[in-house]
């Protein structure tokens, strides 16, 4: 039996990680609840393969466990949270990034970093690989996070090069699906809860710009496929299964019955116009490839947040 760290494992991915790899390992769930519930956890809180600790990632972790995987999930991922206070975002990448290097260093264990599709920032071709260098502004509102993604990518390859650490680097794209925060200010979730409660459904921009939706279960399964490979280099783990926000608002509320009327705001400073991975990569060397079609994702996303 391994002993998994799995550091934001009470935010969104982190606890369905969690709840996937505790069937067959030792889960440690490392949370500052920053953004991250316990409420996500509370089905297998006192699972005896289980153990939560309270602890930011920016401060060094002491822990006597021999530590076999790293799953280093720590950070706020909406720009509404992440922007509260952007330094202390940057430093949970800088910092923190460091810590669990060190920590893996120190275990000769395995560590995954889930960066992101916002390291390709404003991208100038589509869909985006890994070989795409990006187009990001250094210095606007939403620069903590892609800035903080790309310094924590340069980290662990240089701490492969430097130490031979075992890194995965994941490239996650847009990810909906059970025990995501309803308040946190992502696309799926904010059309979901305006629809559900009549309320008017915001739409930033023209609605024309693009994302590439991927549920919860499929990135799961991509996230544990890249760790179980010995591939070291940046992977994209999203569906490339691409819609405009104006086709998902309709999409949505053709599965709700809803009063909301659709009210046009203006479109944050640096936000993508197009979001599209391309996943050959993932289906060479993962055999990982998203199965579950947007309608099956939203409807199961959506009784979620009705039972909240």
């Amino acid at each position: 039996m391994k002993t998994i760290l799995i550091t934001g494992g009470c935010g969104f991915i982190g606890s369905n990680l969690c709840k996937k790899l505790i069937k067959n390992n030792k889960v440690i769930c490392l949370d500052n609840l920053l953004t991250g519930k316990l409420e996500n956890i509370n089905e297998f809180i006192n699972d005896p393969n289980f153990e939560y600790i309270n602890h930011d990632i920016i401060e060094k972790l002491n822990i006597n466990l021999k530590i076999d995987e790293i799953y280093n999930l720590a950070c706020p991922a909406s720009p509404p949270k992440y922007q509260i206070d952007p330094i202390y975002t940057a430093q949970i990448n800088f910092l923190g990034t460091i810590n669990m290097l060190e920590l893996a260093k120190e275990n000769n264990a395995k560590i995954l970093l889930t960066s992101t599709s916002e390291i390709y920032g404003e991208p100038k071709e589509s869909p985006q690989n890994e070989q795409y260098k990006g187009n990001v502004n250094t210095i606007g509102p939403r620069s903590c996070y892609d800035e903080g993604k790309r310094i924590a990518e340069t980290l662990m390859m240089d701490y492969n090069r430097k130490y031979n650490t075992d890194i995965r680097i994941a490239r996650i794209f847009n990810t909906y699906g059970p025990n995501m925060d309803k308040n946190d200010g992502r696309v799926i979730t904010n059309i979901i809860t305006q629809a559900m409660s009549n309320m008017d459904i915001t739409v930033y921009g023209d609605g024309l710009q693009t994302r590439s939706f991927c549920y919860i279960d499929d990135q799961i399964r991509g996230l544990i496929s890249l760790m179980n490979s010995d591939y070291i280099y940046p992977i994209n783990i999203g569906n490339p299964h691409e819609i405009t926000i104006m086709e998902l608002v309709y999409y949505i509320l053709d599965l709700i019955s809803s009063k909301s009327e659709i009210i046009f705001k203006k479109l944050p400073i640096d936000d993508p116009t197009n979001r599209k991975p391309d996943i050959t990569l993932a289906k060479k060397i993962l055999n990982w490839e998203p199965v579950i079609d947007l309608r099956t994702g939203i409807i199961k996303t959506i009784e979620c947040l009705k039972m909240e």
